[in-house]
């Protein structure tokens, strides 16, 4: 696994990943723009002399992106950590999301159905164009292997109000 990530690494850097978000393209292993829930516990600000580089609320690491034997289709595979609190607002995908938790516990609320909290080891299956939304309703980092089996012609997620 290293050695393929080291490879995928090289040809990410001769040909960078894009992904787009709120019109915004962004590169593999990179930190998107996220909201976090104010009701999350928040600890004490340190002293500025001892405060660490903060941590994007949600971050996105592209592992691997192939065409399949479909013309016109690809699967990504991509892992995204959430601070606790954070969450991706309403968007959707131009194909299937297949969701693995890694760790902590993520709330996914689709539209049509109630939203459901899964913790690491569980999976959810969203359908192509589904609307839905995640939030970290933990209190650690909560992290989730998305795989997506999208048209490659569309914008990988799209906002939706």
């Amino acid at each position: 696994m290293l050695r393929f990530r080291a490879q995928y690494r090289r040809l990410a850097a001769a040909a960078p990943i894009a992904v787009l978000l709120a019109a915004t393209a962004v590169p593999a292993e990179t930190s998107i723009p996220a909201q976090v829930d104010s009701r999350a516990a928040t600890p004490a600000p340190a002293a500025p002399a001892a405060r660490a580089p903060a941590r994007p609320a949600i971050s996105r690491t592209d592992l691997q992106r192939h065409d399949l034997s479909t013309p016109g289709r690809e699967a990504i595979q991509t892992r995204v950590d959430f601070a606790p609190g954070a969450f991706a607002p309403r968007h959707r995908h131009p194909g299937e999301e297949i969701v693995f938790v890694l760790r902590g516990s993520l709330q996914y609320a689709l539209d049509g159905r109630p939203p459901v909290t899964l913790n690491a080891g569980d999976v959810l299956f969203i359908p192509a164009g589904a609307v839905h939304a995640v939030r970290n309703v933990g209190s650690t980092i909560g992290s989730e292997l998305a795989t997506y089996v999208v048209d490659k012609s569309q914008p990988l997620i799209t906002l939706v109000p």
